[in-house]
């Protein structure tokens, strides 16, 4: 079973990753983790990440994910903003897709809480720019609680036939 869980920066999605990981006792990946340093150096100086810098950055997540299938899956949070980065990700038929969406001053202010992190907040604008929403997958509003969240998408997943066995 495979679960990427999208959206823009300041969602959510290792939050709600790491929580569905636990309950469906899956492997956690955060492809901020992934990212080389050049990719890592240049969003410390409030650059945006263009197509060519993300291409390696997309193939090694797509070549964990599809390492994982056999091994009983993984959850993997990544923003994946553009449907040609979904297309690169989709390694399988039954990878199940949960994107997370909210208002931009609500992500605005958890973004400025956020400490340590390379991504910065005044780079949210780009990606909400960037962002090209699904007409696939399960939607959830980030006012919800993490825990509702993850309830939610319990019961999408639960309703795929692949999913049947949660």
């Amino acid at each position: 079973m495979l679960i990427i869980v999208t959206g823009v920066s300041g969602t959510g999605k290792t939050t709600i990753g790491r929580l569905l990981s636990q309950q469906l006792q899956v492997p956690f990946f955060d492809a901020d983790d992934f990212h080389p340093q050049v990719n890592i150096d240049k969003m410390s100086r409030g650059q945006a990440l263009d197509d060519a810098d993300r291409k390696p950055w997309l193939e090694a997540l797509a070549t964990q994910m599809a390492a994982s299938e056999p091994k009983g899956g993984a959850v993997l949070a990544c923003s994946a903003l553009k449907e040609a980065y979904r297309k690169i990700l989709q390694v399988s038929p039954d990878l199940h897709w949960i994107h997370l969406k909210g208002d931009r001053d609500l992500i605005w202010k958890r973004m400025q809480a956020r400490k340590n992190h390379y991504m910065k907040a005044e780079m949210l604008d780009s990606q909400l720019q960037t962002w090209e929403e699904p007409d696939y997958g399960l939607k959830l509003s980030i006012e919800n609680s993490p825990e509702v969240m993850v309830e939610k998408a319990l019961i999408y997943l639960k309703s795929t036939s692949a999913m049947k066995s949660i």
